[in-house]
């Protein structure tokens, strides 16, 4: 009989990919993982919203989220900016965070295109 741990039910209820509706504004990559002994699953997750002065006020916001309860941990692998266009279908990944580094672009974009499989999503390492 195969058992789940409660940390691997919590990551598959996460969506993917939350970002705000339009406009251009910060997002982080954030990896999600386990703190169960013996559980080494993990997801990474997009978070963009244009309320967010700093790439950390996201991460701060998701993870104390996310980490309620003790059974998942998060770690902000990197960030950039979102150009999210929803009259033309266009997602446009670029920049970089100064206090977490640049996100892996083509991993966010993957993810996205998930969540927007009727979007041209793209991205580039130009632009702050």
């Amino acid at each position: 009989m195969c058992t789940q741990t409660r940390a691997a039910a919590l990551m598959a209820n996460v969506p993917r990919a939350d970002i705000d509706p339009s406009g251009v504004f910060k997002y982080v990559l954030i990896r999600v993982h386990s703190r169960e002994e013996g559980d080494d699953s993990e997801i990474d997750i997009v978070r963009g919203y244009g309320w967010a002065e700093f790439h950390a006020d996201i991460y701060d916001k998701v993870s104390e989220e996310l980490e309620k309860g003790g059974h998942l941990d998060c770690e902000c692998i990197g960030g950039g900016r979102i150009k999210h266009d929803p009259q033309d279908k266009k997602i446009h990944v670029y920049g970089y965070s100064i206090g977490f580094g640049r996100a892996n672009h083509a991993v966010t974009t993957e993810i996205l295109k998930a969540q927007y499989s009727d979007y041209e999503v793209t991205w580039d390492n130009e632009g702050y």
